[in-house]
């Protein structure tokens, strides 16, 4: 699994015009799912992203998670992460999971965090999305559960 993590003064995901999900200070989390991702990771993964010291303490240092500045989560997926532009000008995502075990491997993904305690919006699996986000600082990090 790979997430992007970028910490947001707001965020929010429209489908059809509709917002779907939103959140206030926290994480826009985008999660791509691959072929060789299985729930095993999901544990891991959250523990790590919603743990990351990437929101600033009283003297400006980045030593706080998310966690401890009680703020949201915004999840969305994202197949696309898995896009390899190595050859030629289209990308490839064969390394990408199918949809099946994707949605499935998202949903866990969204339940685990849930159950930590946080704030958790998320997108629409497959759909058509518009994502508007505030980033804060910025402070963007990949994360691959497979490193």
């Amino acid at each position: 699994m790979r997430a992007v993590v970028q910490r947001v003064k707001e965020a929010r995901v429209t489908v059809d015009g509709e917002i779907i999900g939103a959140i206030k200070n926290g994480l826009l989390i985008l999660l791509g799912i691959s072929q060789d991702d299985t729930e095993d990771s999901i544990p891991w993964l959250v523990d790590k992203v919603i743990n990351l010291r990437i929101f600033n303490d009283d003297q400006g240092k980045m030593n706080l998670s998310v966690h401890e500045v009680e703020g949201e989560l915004l999840i969305v997926s994202q197949f696309t992460l898995y896009g390899n532009c190595k050859r030629g000008r289209r990308p490839s995502y064969s390394q990408a999971a199918s949809p099946e075990k994707a949605l499935a491997l998202y949903q866990q993904f969204v339940a685990e965090a849930k159950k930590k305690g946080l704030k958790v919006a998320s997108g629409q699996f497959g759909a058509y999305m518009q994502i508007m986000s505030i980033n804060d600082g910025p402070v963007t990090l990949i994360v691959d559960s497979l490193c």
